[in-house]
């Protein structure tokens, strides 16, 4: 039953992204766009950065309900996979995307001349978000993961292997890469959102992103996602994380929840823990003041 609730929470995000048909690609660019090879990254405020890393098919506007507040006293670098949100794929196409991913946020660091900053990931953002502090971790002042695990196979068996959930994460690929340009009914895709947020207006915008995201990208990239597993890393990763994770009576009450999070990330030197109650997967939008809190915190910490 855990197993089964966690990967609603988690690993669906991703499953939407194979739904609807082919995009139609962004004609206009939002000002302060820095195109990259795996990644786009909108550029908003002044102050000390912030990099915002989106999850598997959603867009930058994943962060609209906390980006204008930070942009006060940030400069927040609003960061979308190439093949989300009505873009292009690029070269998302190919494999690679998670890496390509952590070379794009390195270089963007590097040419910005960012020092200590905030990185903020959701769902698989989160493991980009560990993948660059574990790769680069001069890069990252501070680490904050949104609903995201070390590795995703503990959805699915605890103390599962990379190579054991592969072949799985190879039919997924395939199947999605097989429904590209092919309409779904509305219905799954609802059903698909219910496991992501509790709100229907959460519901809502999950659903819209779904149809906008290129499931040939998504594909690839969840199948990356459930092949990377940084479970033997955590020890060596220094960069203070804080853990923001949610629960709820009828999805996993706080104990589990707590339970869980908590072994994942057991063998992190430097972690806080943030639960956050009456929230699905999407908690930015689920909870939406709750989220802020939690946000300002790790920026004050």
């Amino acid at each position: 039953m855990i197993a089964r609730i966690l990967f609603a929470l988690a690993a669906t995000a991703s499953i939407p992204a194979i739904l609807g048909p082919q995009p139609a690609y962004a004609a206009i660019a939002p000002a302060n766009l820095i195109q990259m090879d795996h990644i786009s990254v909108q550029v908003i405020g002044k102050g000390s950065p912030v990099i915002l890393i989106p999850g598997l098919s959603s867009p930058r506007a994943v962060w609209d309900g906390v980006a204008p507040e930070l942009a006060k006293s940030h400069t927040v670098y609003l960061v979308q996979v190439n093949g989300f949100g009505g873009d292009a794929p690029g070269a998302n196409l190919q494999p690679g995307i998670l890496d390509g991913m952590v070379a794009d946020l390195h270089n963007l660091i590097a040419d910005q001349k960012l020092e200590d900053a905030a990185v903020v990931g959701h769902s698989m953002g989160g493991l980009v978000g560990l993948m660059l502090a574990k790769a680069h971790a001069g890069d990252v002042g501070k680490l904050m993961i949104v609903d995201s695990l070390p590795f995703v196979g503990e959805i699915f068996v605890p103390g599962a292997t990379m190579a054991a959930l592969e072949p799985q994460a190879k039919m997924f690929r395939d199947q999605m890469a097989a429904m590209y340009g092919k309409p779904v009914p509305d219905a799954v895709l609802q059903g698909i959102a219910a496991n992501n947020a509790l709100k229907p207006e959460s519901q809502a915008k999950v659903i819209g992103w779904s149809r906008a995201a290129d499931m040939r990208v998504a594909g690839q990239a969840m199948y990356e996602d459930m092949t990377t597993d940084l479970r033997a890393d955590m020890g060596a990763i220094t960069t203070p994380m804080t853990i923001v994770y949610p629960w709820s009576e009828a999805r996993m009450p706080q104990a589990r929840a707590d339970a869980f999070y908590r072994a994942q990330y057991a063998k992190a030197p430097h972690v806080t823990y943030a639960a956050v109650g009456d929230s699905g997967h999407f908690i930015m939008l689920d909870q939406p003041l709750a989220f802020a809190a939690a946000l300002n915190a790790f920026l004050a910490g």
